[in-house]
């Protein structure tokens, strides 16, 4: 996913939640957008908690709503933990080699 698969719903009702886009969260959208406005009521069936905690059981993203933010854009993968911390490890010592490699050459430039 990206940060494009995102929406907000509630706006109408003055209290914006980020979702993932998906049939759940358009049709909260469209019942808000109708004539004369929506009321929360109108919407509960749809994002009840109960909902959302079924979308993690069963595993169908489409079942109901839930929480999201634009930094799920940001993952490329999901690495088991042992290969994520490693990753992590080679990546941060990288950068301290880099910083001590840049403070070497500026006191050479002195």
């Amino acid at each position: 996913s990206s940060e494009q698969d995102t929406v907000h719903i509630f706006r109408t009702l003055h209290n914006s939640a980020r979702v993932f886009k998906n049939k759940v969260s358009q049709e909260v959208v469209s019942i808000e957008h109708k004539p004369g406005g929506a009321k929360f009521e109108d919407v509960r069936h749809l994002v009840s908690g109960v909902r959302g905690k079924v979308v993690y059981e069963i595993g169908d993203p489409d079942y109901g709503i839930w929480t999201a933010g634009i930094s799920m854009g940001l993952i490329k993968d999901c690495p088991p933990c042992e290969e994520l911390v490693s990753r992590i490890e080679r990546e941060a010592e990288e950068v301290i080699d880099n910083m001590a490699k840049l403070k070497v050459s500026a006191k050479a430039k002195l």
